[in-house]
């Protein structure tokens, strides 16, 4: 029968170092040996060392039953302590005649037998227990995690004994920080320090999910070689995973001898199923701890994993609290419902404190709100493009957009957002600032592996390196993260109730024009069968009247007649043309176009040139802004309110009419907050009572009798008409015997509009 070692003697280089395969490095540590047996309990694995603690030789046991070299009695106890519920100390057991404490565990098909020599001096387990409900005691004192991981790293220094216990928390990218720490007065401290992910590469990171304690009893151990019999199977090795002699890669060593370290004991911190940090101890000489020792200091790790979900949540609560004060009053805001409350909501200082941040901007219809530290109206819209592009177009939160967004990083006043749709291409994002920070490295780490000649080496500097963090904003921390997602929840129900509000309101207004038009309709039906038929009447009479009295009428007569009979048909003529170019009027929005109101002003005092000179009028203007509009509705709406003015004018003095205009844009406050372009036809006429300023727009309203004032009560209703076609709004002003003044709106934006939606 022969017989091979299987030490894994593949070189560790830079391309592997992250693969190595710690977990069948075919060697333990010397502190005790280990025996495999198959499951008929042959010996088909076993140390070279079985003989410094038994007068056997690995190849005298090799191959053989177990019963057969360590007898019957012995293998029966092994199966009783298999075979019941798993104890959570080792087997204690005599092997011929000496006693050992046996760790058992299966590797696939073999039962793993690691046996060390039992501890001269055994603690007792009532001071142990005490011990671990002193601490208890104590733990339910703390409040916040960082305390428990204090008195965790105190308590468990004491129960072990080691120089330094460290409680080493891991980040998202498993880069480790010292969170808490113990140590002795003369060593220098490692609280505060970090340490790359590099430190502990990824498959440690899995055997120390697996496998919740290690111990290295002595960093200066010579590695033991384990023996196998040696058969046709290719690549014969051991799965150590579970092992607590398993010897440690020869790079781990390098790097605990480059900190000085003598022996260590490592506690996995396993929460939510993920390696959230560890308990390191470390010594700075040979050390080993007894099975009750490592019970209990593996309970202290328990302590903490328990504790963290209830700890953070406490740390976090005045917080969380401070922060759900504030999406409280933000929800309970009475607001009208209205798209004007989305200023309310954005200059409400809860809108930054639901989730501590420093600016936020809504987006609803193509209009951008912003408050505190936001960005530029065009970097949010290319924000939001670049959002959608890459398929986070519900939600999405980052506190380094240049990992993200790298070109809208650039040039940017903020480093962190928190992103959410609200619908119908409405979005709301809070924005957070780049803060600076510096971190103190347990050394380089960019450093964290050496290559030289002699191949690869851990670092064996461990002085502190500092970094300082750039282009990242603090982290959002989930509380915060959920209030913004709650509100962003509340607004988008808010606007829903605002387009709903809207489309009512939208409804409601066409009624109400459907109800005016068929006003109008009837009034145009009235005027066809009264004012139209008064002076068709007269026509009829007088002709009538001259037929009659051919022979006797004198030609002075019949001129008079005649003309009587030309008013009446003038009037008809000019009824009938008001009547058309009302009707014909529709909305036109879609062909507007730059027009210069100055030249259209000069048109229309040269074509009113009779009619001013007739009445003796002075028109005054100054300069007149340039309009969204159609330039032959603009010359017919100043002939009408310019005609209003001179058929309405004072017999008490001379007529004067007076236009000014905005020379900048101003805000109009009514329905919307629209920029607009104003313009005033200022006149020192008759006037009129103030409750009438709406009526006046209506058509054939009139506020004085035919036989006062001639016309066809049409021209300020056209008037109105043609302002609706382009958008804009027309208004009255009125004061009996003292003048009217009629102020026409123009939005400066042709997407906008005055009228109700």
């Amino acid at each position: 029968m022969k017989f091979k070692d299987i030490v894994n003697r593949d070189i560790v280089t830079l391309t592997n170092c992250e693969h190595e395969p710690i977990h069948i490095p075919g060697q333990i540590q010397p502190h005790g040996f280990l025996i495999g047996v198959t499951l008929d309990w042959k010996i088909d694995y076993c140390t070279e060392n079985i003989t410094v603690f038994l007068d056997l030789t690995h190849n005298q046991v090799l191959g053989k039953d177990f019963a057969t070299v360590f007898g019957a009695d012995a293998e029966k106890q092994i199966l009783d302590y298999i075979n019941k519920i798993q104890d959570v100390f080792p087997l204690q057991i005599e092997l011929l005649g000496k006693l050992f404490q046996i760790s058992i565990h299966k590797s696939f098909d073999i039962y793993v037998l690691e046996a060390e020599p039992q501890f001269s001096v055994k603690e007792k387990l009532a001071d142990v227990y005490t011990q671990t409900i002193q601490f208890v005691t104590q733990m339910n004192n703390t409040k916040s995690l960082k305390d428990l991981c204090a008195l965790v790293a105190q308590g468990t220094r004491e129960i072990t004994g080691y120089d330094r216990v460290m409680i080493y928390r891991f980040d998202e990218q498993y880069n480790g920080e010292v969170f808490a720490e113990s140590c002795r007065e003369d060593l220098e401290p490692f609280l505060g320090l970090h340490y790359p992910h590099t430190d502990i590469p990824a498959q440690a990171r899995e055997l120390y999910i697996r496998n919740q304690l290690r111990l290295i009893v002595d960093i200066g151990y010579k590695p033991v070689p384990i023996f196998t019999v040696e058969d046709e199977q290719e690549n014969k090795n051991l799965d150590l995973s579970l092992s607590i002699l398993r010897s440690t890669s020869p790079i781990h060593v390098e790097y605990l001898k480059n900190m000085g370290v003598g022996a260590t004991l490592t506690i996995s911190l396993i929460h939510h199923g993920r390696l959230w940090g560890l308990i390191a101890c470390h010594h700075y000489s040979e050390k080993n701890i007894s099975p009750e020792i490592r019970l209990a200091a593996k309970l202290q790790g328990q302590f903490i994993t328990s504790q963290i979900d209830i700890r953070q949540s406490n740390d976090e609560n005045i917080s969380a609290q401070k922060t759900n004060l504030a999406l409280e009053q933000l929800t309970g805001l009475d607001l009208p419902i209205s798209q004007d409350s989305l200023e309310t909501i954005i200059t409400a200082p809860q809108l930054l404190e639901i989730c501590n941040a420093a600016g936020v901007s809504i987006v609803s219809r193509g209009k951008i709100y912003k408050n505190g530290l936001a960005p530029c109206d065009e970097k949010i819209i290319k924000l939001i493009e670049e959002i959608y592009a890459k398929g986070k177009n519900e939600f999405f939160t980052t506190n380094k957009i240049c990992d993200e967004f790298p070109e809208i990083a650039q040039d940017s006043n903020f480093a962190g957002i928190v992103y959410h749709s609200l619908g119908n291409d409405d979005h709301i994002m809070w924005f957070r600032p780049e803060t600076v920070t510096e971190i103190n490295w347990g050394g380089d780490p960019e450093k964290s592996i050496i290559k030289d000649s002699n191949g690869l080496h851990p670092r064996n500097s461990f002085n502190i390196w500092k970094q300082i963090v750039k282009n990242r904003s603090s982290i959002w921390r989930q509380y915060e993260i959920n209030a913004a997602v709650q509100y962003a929840h509340a607004l988008h129900n808010q606007l829903i109730l605002i387009m709903l509000s809207e489309e009512e309101e939208k409804y409601r207004n066409q009624s109400e024009i459907l109800k005016e038009t068929n006003s109008e309709l009837e009034n145009i039906n009235w005027i066809s069968t009264h004012d139209l038929q008064e002076p068709l009447r007269k026509i009829q009479l007088i002709t009538s009247k001259m037929l009659t009295e051919l022979d006797i009428i004198s030609t002075e007569s019949i001129s008079n007649s005649l003309q009587r009979v030309s008013k009446s048909a003038n009037r008809m003529s000019g009824l009938l043309e008001d009547i058309l170019k009302y009707t014909r009027i529709k909305n036109t929005r879609d062909k507007l176009q730059e027009v210069d109101l100055n030249k259209i002003l000069k048109s229309t005092i040269r074509e009113m040139h009779e009619s001013i000179a007739e009445s003796n009028a002075i028109i005054e203007h100054e300069n007149l802004p340039e309009v969204h509009a159609i330039g032959f509705l603009m010359r017919q709406l100043f002939i009408n309110i310019l005609q209003n003015s001179l058929k309405y004018a004072s017999t008490e003095r001379q007529p004067k009419i007076r236009i000014t205009a905005s020379q900048e844009p101003v805000i109009i406050h009514d329905r919307y907050k629209v920029y607009c372009h104003w313009v005033r036809f200022s006149d020192n006429g008759i006037g009129f009572e103030q409750q009438y300023s709406e009526s006046i727009f209506k058509v054939f309203t009139r506020l004085h009798t035919q036989e006062q004032y001639t016309g066809s009560g049409i021209g300020l209703a056209l008037c109105k008409k043609i302002m609706q076609a382009v958008g804009g709004d027309i208004r009255a002003e009125g004061k009996p015997n003292e003048g009217t003044d009629i102020i026409i709106y123009f939005p400066c934006d042709p997407e906008d509009t005055l009228l109700p939606l």
